[in-house]
């Protein structure tokens, strides 16, 4: 990315106030890892993982001021896109140096489609950083990129592997990251632009084989260590409270129309004027 294309993107003084006042966070004096790890986690306590544009039939738009406008301006949440998209400009404008990374989801053994998933290369304190806001229940504290050791966290505890290719065709470059021993993305450590990522989003978002497409959900952890999620399906009929508690435990509610346009409010603090149709 060249220096006029960033400079594009990083948010003004006023913006910079607004997105920090939205996940209560204070300016930062310094840049580094610290004040990194406390950003992180106070982005996931405030702004929900989502994916009701979607269902509501409206555009998700892979350009900062857009992502900025949803997630601070509306206070609404995003899926991966969206909320690295818009984390990387804010960290930017702090003062960190921020690429966008590409991975590759697992589902089981395998891993998806190249741009499957975005995530951050943020540099802080002379070391290199995976950041991430937008992958559900993953790490709440930043990443040693360069460590190949259990990396504990409240989420349990990451590593980060050379992934290898075809058996005998040694490592490819790309990283395993994984939680509790199961692999949760294969990243490739090439920066991307933005827009690069526009392709896969196109059809993470209007596919019928995406699992987005599928369901509605939106969800956000707990003071106590657990999840709330809302998640509506044709299928299922209705929306669900779910509440899962730290140890796993968890509580099924079917809610009417009125009590899920509350729930949203209530636990996500988004204010619609109607339900996203579920598929």
């Amino acid at each position: 990315m060249d220096e006029s294309t960033q400079s594009a993107e990083i948010p003004t003084d006023e913006q910079v106030a607004a997105y920090l006042a939205r996940i209560g966070a204070e300016r930062p004096a310094r840049a580094g890892a610290a004040e990194l790890a406390r950003l992180q986690e106070a982005h996931l306590d405030a702004v929900p993982f989502e994916n009701l544009s979607i269902h509501l039939g409206e555009p998700v738009v892979l350009e900062p001021e857009a992502l900025l406008e949803k997630v601070v301006g509306r206070r609404r949440g995003g899926f991966c896109y969206e909320l690295n998209g818009a984390f990387a400009a804010l960290l930017r404008a702090l003062g960190y140096r921020v690429e966008l990374l590409a991975a590759r989801v697992f589902d089981g053994a395998e891993p998806g489609p190249p741009f499957d998933h975005l995530a951050l290369r943020v540099e802080a304190d002379g070391v290199a950083w995976l950041v991430d806001v937008g992958f559900g229940r993953f790490a709440r504290r930043p990443l040693r990129l360069d460590e190949r050791g259990r990396q504990q966290d409240p989420a349990g505890v990451l590593t980060i592997t050379p992934s290898t290719g075809a058996p005998g065709a040694g490592t490819t470059g790309d990283l395993d990251v994984l939680l509790d021993g199961t692999p949760q993305y294969r990243l490739d450590p090439r920066p991307y632009r933005l827009a690069d990522f526009a392709p896969t989003c196109w059809w993470q978002t209007t596919s019928p084989d995406s699992h987005f497409t599928r369901a509605t959900t939106c969800s956000r952890p707990t003071p106590d260590g657990g999840r709330t999620t809302l998640t509506s399906t044709r299928v299922t009929g209705g929306t669900r409270l779910l509440r899962t508690a730290a140890d796993g435990t968890r509580t099924e509610e079917l809610l009417d129309a009125d009590a899920a346009l509350g729930a949203y409010r209530t636990h996500f603090g988004i204010a619609l004027d109607r339900l996203p149709t579920a598929p």
